[in-house]
């Protein structure tokens, strides 16, 4: 039976193929000629065997040609006398040269079977047996009963990687390995896999409770319109948290979305019940609080619970606020769980969080934000395994000159980051190390401190291993005019008067990082500058990041300049990398398959 044949080999039959493509062919067909510097199959007659120890000659007769023929071996070894025996009769195999009108057969190989084509799949004995058999029981028929909604043109290419034709050999060989539309569809079938053991685990549990709480009235409070994004991300939120499944959706938005109000609108939702947020870092957390104070009814208790500060009553407040430090209290009772920057929590944190709100195989509502776009490609994967939304516009339209700058620019540099001090605006140094190094050829943060101390007022530096840097990034926010730091301030705080961001080594950094950085300035309608100091002569990668602000563009951009790159969605492990798959050209494919499994 052909399932049995795949039940050995693989859970589905896409699974089987893909563990055990074929590594080799060989044209086990008889020649029909002697073509010069081309493979050939002959049947010979052995005549005599000389060993001339770099090199063993065999002379033979090719009774089909009517021929003499020399087969030439390189390093022989003991074992190629007894095969080559004189007066015996073989068929062989290898490449036909000509010289002075006699011919020769390089490397000769002998071969069992003849007038086939012959898969070998790496194995020796009865495992390379039963493969063997396995690939003649694939059929278009077999695969098309298992896979109807699979394009035919994928299965015909599957069927004939294990039915070759003598052609598909030959452009095997030339090609060093799979190519083409055969390629292609051993990356759907690739694709297809992992996507259907995403949906798998797409887990499903019953809620705590639906939540539906009308937001209409507090949305017609707010002193701004909302964007038509966040329109549809409520509106999907909305659905999901009436559900008597609990919900897992994820929040996309780009730099400066304004997913604040879209997590404030969820709050809305889970009246009467309570909601908690957990944030990454202690300042990111404050900010929420603060805006949380300014746009929500007074009469909603609203409660912060960082290391560091402490305001409001747990178990008194319908919305809490935090960090990890919420990690270690008991707030069992909350329906609604919300991660924000959800990808700087690790797969263990978030699991933690989500088991904390599970009563008799009941959970709480899971909502993550990430202000960090991803690609397309990612996207499509990780909807098998997760709910989306995605804010693709933003509440006004950022005005933000992006500028590669060399050593040359300098003096001009200067003169910009005193000409927008005098307006009251800040500037922002990024440096890709703390320390000198020899493996960089850039000034560090320490280094270039002391010139910025010098010939500027409220120069303030932190970095990530700075335990102030929290402290640092208020104070600057509050009365500094440079901020020298690291990747620190990527995601996170609020800086309404930066207007200027300085990335020193730049082609460094990926699109992703940079778009992020960029992001920190221009946040409220401010004209921003993003400067990209390098010293490479010339980046294409550079110059398109500077072409565009949309950050779902570049996140696609970035991925096509890493070439393929990592899954990350909650129980998908990081560093997931395809064999086959790449996910910045391989859009096209990844969509078939998609649609394939719907």
């Amino acid at each position: 039976m052909i399932q049995d044949s795949f039940d050995k080999l693989g859970k589905t039959p896409f699974e089987a193929i893909l563990h055990h493509l074929p590594k080799t062919y060989t044209n086990a067909f008889i020649s029909e000629s002697l073509e010069v510097d081309k493979n050939v199959v002959l049947e010979v007659e052995v005549r005599g065997f000389r060993n001339l120890k770099t090199t063993a000659c065999v002379s033979c007769f090719a009774p089909k040609f009517q021929c003499e023929i020399e087969m030439v071996i390189f390093h022989p070894k003991s074992y190629h006398k007894t095969i080559f025996k004189s007066d015996s009769t073989l068929i062989v195999s290898g490449k036909i040269q000509k010289a002075g009108g006699i011919y020769s057969l390089l490397q000769p190989k002998v071969l069992k079977h003849t007038n086939e084509i012959v898969l070998g799949f790496g194995f020796k004995g009865a495992k390379e047996k039963s493969l063997r058999d396995f690939a003649t029981k694939i059929s278009l028929e077999s695969l098309h009963s298992f896979y109807p909604k699979v394009p035919l043109w994928i299965l015909e290419s599957l069927v004939s990687i294990y039915r070759p034709s003598v052609g598909f050999v030959q452009s095997f060989t030339q090609n060093h390995g799979y190519f083409g539309k055969f390629l292609e569809a051993i990356k759907f079938v690739e694709i297809y896999e992992y996507m259907r053991l995403l949906r798998i685990k797409k887990r499903s549990f019953p809620s705590l409770t639906p939540l539906k709480g009308e937001i209409q009235s507090w949305v017609a409070s707010l002193p701004f319109k909302l964007t038509k994004g966040q329109e549809k991300a409520i509106g999907e939120i909305q659905e999901s948290l009436a559900s008597n499944q609990s919900a897992r959706r994820v929040i996309v938005g780009d730099v400066g979305c304004g997913k604040t109000i879209v997590i404030l609108a969820s709050v809305m939702m889970a009246r009467p019940f309570r909601s908690i947020l957990m944030a990454p870092t202690s300042i990111l957390a404050k900010q929420l609080f603060n805006e949380a104070k300014k746009l929500l009814p007074t009469t909603l208790r609203i409660a912060l619970f960082t290391q560091s500060e402490k305001i409001g009553v747990l178990e008194q407040s319908d919305f809490v606020i935090g960090t990890h430090a919420l990690l270690y209290q008991d707030l069992s009772d909350c329906a609604l769980v919300m991660i924000d920057e959800q990808h700087r929590f690790g797969t263990a944190q978030r699991h933690t969080l989500e088991k904390m709100f599970e009563c008799d195989s009941k959970r709480a509502h899971i909502l993550q934000f990430s202000a960090t776009p991803i690609p397309r490609t990612q996207a499509m994967i990780e909807s098998n395994f997760l709910d989306f939304s995605f804010i693709r516009d933003l509440p006004f339209k950022k005005d933000i000159t992006t500028k590669i700058i060399y050593k040359s620019d300098f003096k001009d540099l200067l003169e910009h980051i005193r000409a927008e001090i005098a307006q009251q605006h800040q500037i922002v140094l990024v440096y890709p190390l703390v320390e000198e190094s020899e493996s960089s050829n850039y000034t560090a943060l320490k280094e270039g401190e002391e010139f910025w101390r010098k010939n500027f007022e409220g120069v303030f530096s932190t970095h990530g291993k700075d335990k102030n840097k929290e402290q640092v990034l208020e104070e600057f926010r509050e009365g500094g005019n440079i901020l020298l730091a690291t990747t620190v301030i990527e995601v996170g705080i609020s800086l309404p008067r930066l207007s200027t961001i300085v990335i020193v080594g730049a082609e460094r950094l990926g699109l992703a990082t940079l778009h992020q950085l960029r992001g920190r300035v221009s946040r409220n309608g401010l004209k921003g500058y993003c400067f990209l100091f390098t010293k490479q002569k010339a980046s294409e990668r550079l110059e398109r990041f500077c072409q565009t602000q949309n950050g779902f563009e570049i996140a696609q951009m970035d991925l096509e300049y890493r070439n393929s790159g990592d899954l990350l969605s909650g129980e998908v492990q990081s560093g997931k990398q395809f064999v086959w798959v790449n996910l910045g050209s391989d859009e096209k494919i990844i969509q078939q398959a998609k649609e394939s499994l719907n």
